[in-house]
């Protein structure tokens, strides 16, 4: 259920509402109270941002959008979105995990998901560490991006349960996928990713991989 049925939703009986998940009450209760929900887009590609942005606002959102570090700074001196997209390959020097880093800073509830058109598992990790909450691989639709924020949506408990889950499940297919390109070779699988032997030893008994 995404935010543009709350209309649909606004007439139902107290039991009604109350059998619906947590997460699209959130949404659908803020827009039929008229409080839209505010989200950010981080993202130098003017014409993905805008196609995005139009996306989420047909679905009753109050998208803002930045293309730098340094414009969503700015940004965040007069607004605390909700939701932040963030496009993890910016241009210049500033990544996008400098963004994530300062939007979670600024707003330690706020729900992130990063954007990312190239295969770098190490890169997502140190995204959901600096506070993400989702990564999805580019091109990912508006579909996609809102089921991330819902899946993540609850008390602050969960959401960093999630991370920690997030990262030890992005660990683990790093790990898998460079046993794979050395044939199963535990000594050059350890060197190529930076850990002693005996510690990716212990990581692979623990999965019980043989």
């Amino acid at each position: 259920m995404t935010p543009q049925t709350a209309e649909d939703n606004a007439g139902d009986s107290p039991a009604a509402q109350a059998s619906r998940p947590a997460e699209e009450r959130s949404s659908t209760e803020g827009l039929a109270s008229g409080r839209k929900l505010g989200l950010l887009i981080v993202e130098d590609d003017a014409a993905f941002a805008r196609t995005l942005g139009r996306s989420f606002e047909r679905r009753g959102y109050r998208v803002m959008s930045a293309n730098s570090l340094e414009a969503t700074e700015r940004l965040l001196l007069e607004e605390t979105p909700r939701y932040a997209v963030v496009d993890l390959k910016l241009k210049g020097e500033a990544s996008g995990l400098s963004c994530v880093q300062a939007l979670h800073r600024h707003s330690a509830d706020m729900l992130i998901v990063v954007l990312t058109g190239f295969a770098s598992i190490a890169t997502a990790v140190e995204a959901i560490k600096l506070g993400a909450c989702h990564y999805l691989a580019k091109p990912s639709n508006t579909d996609d991006i809102e089921a991330a924020f819902h899946r993540s949506e609850g008390v602050t408990d969960m959401e960093v349960t999630m991370r920690q889950s997030s990262i030890k499940t992005l660990e683990w297919e790093r790990i898998h996928e460079t046993l794979a390109q050395t044939g199963f070779n535990i000594s050059e699988t350890a060197r190529r990713l930076g850990m002693h032997r005996r510690t990716l030893a212990r990581k692979l008994n623990k999965q019980q991989v043989k």
